[in-house]
């Protein structure tokens, strides 16, 4: 697995699962989905969801089990999708920080809140019009049994 594959959390507490919400410096544009990204080079997938929620939560986290591989979109920076399912060691979430350069000088993670996976109204505009992150909150609502 390289940096084309995100690995992700699904942070899930009771029925909710933790979003974080970036937000592009340039538009003000701002979007939520789940807390990850690429991995370092001799990282495990495992590892590297473990250091990305720390980074981008706050969390310690334990990675239960892989939820989701998913093809990435084509022309998209990431190939695959791979999706933990994640619970809480220690710590309060709060907005993280992007390591990468490239990536803080385009967007910071401004908010991070709890999704209620069995009521999506609560969910607003913002994730619900994600490419991504709409039909992720779905599936996990079907896969953990909160339909």
């Amino acid at each position: 697995m390289s940096q084309r594959t995100r690995c992700q959390g699904a942070i899930v507490k009771g029925s909710q699962v933790l979003l974080i919400q970036h937000r592009e410096h340039a538009s003000g544009r701002s979007y939520w989905l789940l807390p990850g990204g690429g991995q370092e080079e001799g990282e495990s997938a495992e590892e590297c969801v473990v250091r990305e929620m720390r980074e981008e939560t706050g969390l310690e986290v334990k990675v239960e089990r892989l939820l989701f591989d998913d093809p990435g979109y084509e022309g998209e920076v990431y190939e695959r999708y791979h999706t933990y399912l994640c619970s809480i060691v220690s710590g309060t979430p709060k907005p993280g920080y992007e390591p990468e350069v490239e990536a803080a000088e385009r967007y910071g993670i401004v908010e991070v809140a709890w999704f209620d996976l069995r009521d999506e109204t609560c969910w607003g505009e913002a994730a619900r019009s994600g490419r991504w992150t709409y039909p992720t909150l779905i599936r996990l609502r079907r896969t953990l049994g909160f339909t």
